[in-house]
């Protein structure tokens, strides 16, 4: 095993050199520290993680509490991208992740709180969880550094996608194409999806009626997010309404996919005989035709403004400041929306 010794002897300098080079002390010069520290690499060196805990009072390990409804794991497209890119960043300031759970080997139960202590994690992002739950309450009371995603919990840094801008340039674009008769199959009410729903339900009725808009109740309907099944059954009930839509909002790209087949198995065409949209921006949908017109939203810029911001308030607690920052989506433009604005002059 190569030791700091055999890097100063390899690099001619004192050992308390290269121990300084390794842990990005300040009184030697930025060359130098270059120099040991790509010399150390070349030569296999990794620091003691153990030892540099002790030293430091830190692991460099952030944890991660993501537990979705539709238990798809890191299927879950948005989520999956935004961890990612969380993990990258943090690697970036020699940081690892690791996610949480209520279970240790042997099958022991613990709280989140509990497996955080016994992790000795620095800090924790929680992203896609029921917020209300005991367990996360207690975690997110504690003196544990912590960021949210997608949810705003007091006193405490969150970064936040913008659902509520979304789905009005969503809804304003799908008014702009001639569309009145619009319908919303949002996603859960509860749980982890709960903040996420209640934003863009919120936005939907607000820019309908900016709009001048009069939404039947029977336009909005409700799905799980990712749930093909759901909405091929919301979107069956759509269809087979006295007065349907002519357009169908859906929870998410992916869900969409169940209200696709459910509209080809009543022998309708998209846009042709309805159109519909989704929200995420996932990347399968450029690629399937027509091209859905969607919600890009920026997972990257997520993911990594999370961790910085989690890192930056556990290097610097005092200087952090403890806000909500919110992330712009995109709108993204496909073919699944048909302008109808001629189709209505014909009936004025």
């Amino acid at each position: 095993m190569v030791s700091m010794k055999d890097i100063s002897e390899a690099c001619g300098v004192s050992i308390a050199t290269v121990s300084k080079a390794i842990n990005d002390h300040d009184d030697i010069s930025v060359e130098t520290k270059q120099r040991i520290r790509e010399k150390a690499r070349q030569m296999g060196y990794f620091p003691n993680s153990a030892a540099k805990a002790l030293k430091t009072n830190r692991t460099h390990n952030l944890g991660v509490l993501y537990v979705d409804d539709a238990f798809s794991g890191l299927t879950h497209d948005y989520f999956a991208n935004v961890l990612d890119s969380f993990k990258r960043k943090a690697e970036e300031f020699g940081y690892d992740m690791t996610f949480i759970n209520n279970h240790i080997a042997g099958g022991t139960h613990m709280s989140y709180l509990e497996h955080c202590r016994y992790r000795s994690f620095d800090g924790v992002m929680i992203a896609c969880i029921d917020f209300s739950a005991p367990e996360v309450i207690e975690l997110l009371q504690s003196d544990i550094p912590v960021v949210t995603v997608d949810y705003v919990f007091n006193n405490h840094i969150a970064v936040v996608s913008d659902n509520v801008n979304g789905i009005r340039d969503l809804v304003e674009y799908i008014y702009k194409m001639g569309h009145r008769k619009i319908a919303y199959i949002h996603g859960g009410s509860t749980g982890s999806s709960a903040a996420v729903t209640q934003n863009r339900l919120f936005s939907f009725y607000k820019t309908t009626q900016e709009l001048g808009l009069e939404i039947p109740d029977e336009y909005i309907r409700e799905a799980a997010y990712r749930d093909t099944e759901q909405t091929a059954l919301e979107t069956e009930y759509l269809l087979g309404l006295p007065d349907p839509p002519t357009c169908i909002i859906y929870p998410d790209d992916f869900s969409a996919f169940g209200g696709i087949n459910a509209i080809h198995e009543n022998g309708m065409l998209i846009p042709d005989d309805i159109s519909i949209a989704g929200y995420d921006g996932l990347r399968v949908v450029r690629h399937i035709r027509p091209v859905l017109t969607t919600i890009r939203q920026d997972t990257k810029a997520i993911g990594e403004l999370s961790a910085e911001k989690l890192i930056s308030l556990i290097d610097h607690p005092k200087t952090t400041l403890v806000e909500q920052t919110t992330i712009e989506g995109k709108l993204s433009i496909g073919n699944s929306v048909k302008d109808i604005n001629d189709e209505n002059k014909e009936f004025e």
